[in-house]
């Protein structure tokens, strides 16, 4: 279904999803990791184009961008009293017809393509401002898990829509563009099917703490991939080389807790790792050698070093969840070139100014 020429969903294995703004940064990647053949769980989403369309029918859209304003450079206490309002605003307002309509099908066909009644899914925000380089914009909107029926993804989709004006994402000024913040970025909600993961983390393809690029860094728990995404759980760590797949160091942590379902509160939360297991490897020698080739063949295609979220399902099959550039190291190479660059046009300069330079006319006169 669409409003004028624009999808209000977009699933991800449809060939215009690939490269699709509609998707948003996180689940556009997706889209593009599920077009090369990689084991991406499956789901749609509910696009930018959705979220404006819900605004505009709510006449919530010229609120929008004066909230934001109002929050630029206000106390914190007006900030959280700006987003109270907008968020309830948000939450009360109906959904058009159209879209609700196009929302319940996606999750009917999701469930019929799966064969899962009330599957349980992935509720993730995925924001147009999380293309913009040096923004992390993406650490402050929400994501919930293990989500079950369409009332309860309705639901959450509105949450995620509120998240776009919660204190933290109004008052977030990101370094390299601070006018960013104050920017009319969309949101898409992409609803993915969950896995129910035998455990779970994230990996670099690069090492994290030194840049080393020859090498893969995995971090990874028993249960759900949350508590290592969050730091809510200390993570085994295993670093494994690039070329031969060999693991040149592990670190397996001890684990009494894991972010599971839990049946009590009928919501994802801490449940007990079984005693067997909680000095146990959360994975096996096989699983970080597959999980280490497949960082490399990820970075092949996309051409940089990645920051990824994976899962290994209780069947012990291995799944892309999140695909994402990685920024610290890369920011700070991309710096380091630019000076080296600056100094290089520098030294070429001074040459020709016959300055600095051995030989030249300030040689041996202390100039530089």
């Amino acid at each position: 279904m669409t409003t004028e020429t624009s999808p209000l969903v977009l699933w991800i294995d449809q060939p215009e999803a690939v490269g699709s703004r509609l998707l948003g940064g996180k689940f556009g990647s997706l889209a593009e990791m599920t077009a090369a053949g990689f084991a991406v769980p499956g789901g749609f989403g509910i696009t930018t184009t959705a979220y404006r369309h819900f605004l505009s029918a709510a006449g919530l859209t010229e609120r929008a961008g004066q909230v934001r304003a109002q929050a630029a450079g206000a106390d914190l206490a007006t900030v959280q009293a700006l987003s109270a309002e907008f968020t309830a605003a948000i939450e009360a307002a109906p959904l058009p017809a159209d879209l609700e309509t196009a929302v319940r099908e996606a999750y009917a066909e999701l469930e019929r393509r799966t064969g899962l009644a009330d599957l349980p899914v992935a509720v993730r925000s995925s924001g147009e401002s999380e293309d913009l380089a040096g923004a992390s914009f993406a650490g402050q909107y929400d994501t919930f898990l293990w989500v079950r029926g369409i009332e309860e993804v309705l639901r959450r989709v509105r949450s995620c829509w509120a998240g776009m004006f919660g204190a933290a994402v109004l008052t977030y000024r990101p370094d390299s563009d601070p006018a960013a913040a104050l920017a009319d970025h969309g949101i898409c909600v992409g609803i993915q099917q969950m896995v129910e993961a035998r455990s779970a983390g994230v990996m670099f393809t690069l090492d994290p703490v030194t840049g080393d690029r020859s090498k893969v860094v995995i971090e990874g728990a028993w249960g759900l991939g949350e508590g290592v995404v969050s730091g809510g759980i200390t993570p085994s760590r295993y670093v494994v080389d690039k070329v031969t797949f060999e693991i040149s160091k592990r670190d397996v942590a001890h684990q009494e807790l894991q972010y599971g379902f839990d049946t009590a509160l009928a919501a994802v939360g801490l449940v007990p790792v079984p005693t067997e297991l909680q000095d146990a490897p959360c994975l096996t020698e096989e699983h970080v050698a597959a999980l280490a080739q497949l960082a490399k063949r990820i970075e092949k295609q996309r051409g940089a070093p990645q920051d990824i979220e994976w899962a290994v399902g209780q069947a012990g099959n291995v799944h892309v969840l999140q695909v994402r550039p990685e920024t610290v190291w890369s920011n700070r190479q991309a710096a380091q070139l630019v000076t080296e660059r600056k100094s290089a046009v520098s030294h070429v300069l001074a040459r020709f100014a016959g300055v600095g330079v051995v030989g030249g006319p300030g040689a041996g006169s202390g100039a530089s």
